[in-house]
């Protein structure tokens, strides 16, 4: 008796004790924890590339809150907006139970900040791959028709694995063959690709492989592919007759066609080329593959079309066609290079070069000289077209050694010519670059270094004033050619020195000389001091190429008039 009410005087003391804590504030709301904070969720486990939802709680925020989910990056999050703390989140796929730990931070308008997160495990969930073989057609032939004798790639690298994205998704490759003659011994069977080369068979057949493929995970899968071959006596020759082409008349036409044939027993392979069109080329060697045409000389535009037609000795005929647009050519104001020669990757030689298209021996007036239908008024060499003109001016024979001028009958222009006799116009006789006008704010020298001639002053000024006095051929008007002019004469087809019609422009100089300059008009902007030209543009009639010398320097004179 004594003990109960011992216990109820405890519990009445306790109870007036709690009342006096709550009268004076001791266990009020404002005395307790409010730390702000965020939750980011239980851990959880999903399988991989799949999607959850994501979403966190807040305790204690001071006014709006924006969320921003962290993963690593093999971890897609994709939130719709960062007031919100909803996101959806994909796991990567995985080839083994792989822990990834997802954070959520969240700000509140007070910019106090909380972060937390938990564990993701992603658990592999293996797919069996997906086998893929690729093959290309054969050219002209019927889908998945090959010849015999050839070389044929079947192609595995397309197969993939649905849950595994990486390149080397595919551990382990195998091809059999379960149809058709044997064309796997002795070849490599696992590697992503195989290179087989079809039997060569008095019959058609059906070749089938198959192909296994094996994930990093141990999941396989297989297809086949079936190709068929044909048999030795429906296999035709590989034709072709190279690309269409536009020429001008009289131009070379690259007849470059090949033809060839995967069965020795085919051969050998006869050729024809033929034409149809208004026109008619002239076809060198027509029973050659590679060789050439020359195109038709034309008054409007014409098309033409070439075919080569091949035949192999089981009987098989192919034919290939080829399109070429001539036009008329044009009517020259420039002269060609004279350059008749044809290059190859070692040599220059006389030899028609297809392999090597687009030369200058295949274009231009030259190639219509060297076909025989270049119409001239006069004579001359390559594409040159020149006429003599004797101390009157007016036209000589061909064939006369005594003349004092040449017009070239392509540019209209009119050229001295040189002589042996000591004066005035003698070969040997070298001059400084001089003159008042045009000049480039330098006159030049009057008398320069090494310079030699029969007048007071051998220059290019004063040998310009002494030739129109004198009345060449009957004309007062010469001057020194522009660099445009006198490289016109430049003969880069002649195999020997100086490079010009020695025909037509005797006396030129000294061919075994290490250069033979003429000057220009034309002064240099290199060299150039005080703001006044130094130099002068000249053209060396050993090597062809042009330069500038010194205006003191001395150099040889052909001096010109008229032109087109």
């Amino acid at each position: 008796m004594t003990y109960i009410r011992l216990t109820q005087l405890k519990l009445f003391a306790l109870i007036m004790t709690a009342l006096l804590l709550t009268a004076c504030g001791g266990l009020s709301k404002e005395t307790a924890s409010e730390t702000f904070a965020v939750n980011a969720g239980r851990d959880r486990t999903i399988a991989e590339q799949s999607s959850i939802s994501l979403s966190a709680q807040v305790s204690y925020p001071s006014g709006d809150v924006t969320y921003r989910w962290t993963a690593p990056s093999s971890i897609t999050i994709s939130q719709e907006a960062t007031t919100s703390s909803a996101a959806t989140l994909t796991a990567p796929a995985v080839t083994s139970e792989t822990q990834f730990t997802i954070s959520v931070t969240a700000t509140d308008a007070s910019s106090q900040t909380a972060t937390d997160s938990f564990v993701l495990t992603v658990t592999p969930q293996n797919s069996a791959p997906t086998a893929v073989i690729t093959v290309a057609d054969w050219p002209d032939s019927d889908p998945g028709t090959y010849p015999a004798g050839v070389s044929v790639t079947l192609d595995g690298r397309n197969s993939f694995d649905s849950d595994n994205t990486d390149s080397n998704a595919i551990a382990k490759w195998l091809w059999e063959q379960t149809a058709g003659s044997d064309v796997l011994t002795g070849l490599e069977a696992d590697q992503s690709t195989l290179i087989i080369a079809t039997p060569i068979a008095d019959n058609r057949q059906t070749l089938t492989f198959s192909l296994t493929v094996t994930d990093q995970e141990g999941a396989t899968n297989s297809t086949t592919y079936s190709i068929t071959v044909l048999s030795a006596f429906e296999t035709q020759p590989q034709v072709s007759a190279g690309m269409d082409q536009a020429v001008f008349g009289g131009e070379i036409i690259l007849l470059d066609g090949t033809a060839s044939s995967s069965l020795q027993a085919a051969y050998p392979l006869s050729a024809l080329w033929t034409y149809s069109g208004d026109s008619e080329p002239t076809i060198v060697q027509a029973t050659q593959t590679d060789t050439y045409a020359i195109a038709p000389l034309v008054t409007s535009t014409t098309s033409l079309e070439f075919y080569l037609t091949v035949e192999d000795s089981y009987g098989n005929v192919v034919t290939e066609t080829k399109r070429v647009t001539v036009r008329p050519f044009p009517v020259r104001v420039l002269n060609d290079t004279g350059m008749s020669l044809q290059a190859n990757n070692t040599a220059n030689g006389t030899s028609h070069q297809n392999a090597w298209p687009g030369q200058d021996a295949h274009k231009g007036a030259d190639a219509l000289a060297s076909a025989g239908i270049l119409n001239k008024a006069g004579r001359g060499q390559a594409g040159f077209d020149f006429t003599k003109l004797n101390a009157n001016g007016d036209e000589q024979d061909d064939d006369v050694t005594q003349f004092s001028c040449v017009r070239d009958n392509v540019t209209g222009l009119v050229w001295e010519i040189k002589t042996t006799d000591g004066g005035l116009r003698d070969q040997d006789h070298l001059y400084s670059w001089y003159s008042t006008d045009n000049n480039g704010g330098a006159e030049g020298s009057l008398n320069g270094t090494s310079t030699q001639c029969s007048i007071t002053n051998c220059n290019t000024e004063e040998y310009i004033a002494a030739i129109n006095s004198a009345g060449l051929c009957g004309f007062y008007d010469w001057r020194l050619p522009t660099h445009g002019e006198l490289l016109s004469l430049v003969h880069f087809g002649k195999g020997s020195s100086p490079r010009i019609d020695t025909q037509y422009f005797p006396y030129t100089g000294n061919g075994t000389a290490s250069a033979l300059w003429y000057w220009t008009s034309l002064p240099s902007a290199d060299g150039v001091s005080n703001d006044a030209a130094q130099n002068a543009w000249a053209i060396d009639f050993i090597s062809g190429v042009d330069n500038f010398l010194n205006k003191s320097s001395a150099a040889s004179i052909r001096l010109v008039r008229a032109g087109r």
